[in-house]
């Protein structure tokens, strides 16, 4: 059989990726509020950085989950091709 999925990413990636999300979120937020605007025009700020966040969690979700879909359909077909393989032999002779 196939050798088991390895971990695609190390921690260290891992945590270099988050902190740069809440880094940038972070500095994003702090901008937001320290303009020099209503407090209205903030708000719609900071419900339209939401909006972006929120949506690319999503965005990411979807990609993971059609890369997932598309690795187990295709493990699925080596273990079919694989049992055919083994089943089948060369010098069986059919009909005879």
């Amino acid at each position: 059989m196939s050798a088991p999925m390895q971990p695609r990413t190390t921690a260290a990636y891992y945590v270099q990726a988050v902190l740069s999300f809440a880094l940038a979120l972070a500095a994003l937020a702090v901008g937001i509020a320290c303009l020099p605007v209503s407090a209205w025009m903030r708000a719609f700020l900071a419900v339209a950085l939401l909006y972006v966040v929120t949506s690319a969690f999503t965005l990411a979700k979807v990609v993971r989950d059609r890369q997932d879909a598309g690795e187990l359909t295709s493990r699925v077909d080596q273990a079919r091709l694989e049992k055919l393989l083994a089943e089948h032999d060369p010098f069986k002779v059919d009909g005879i």
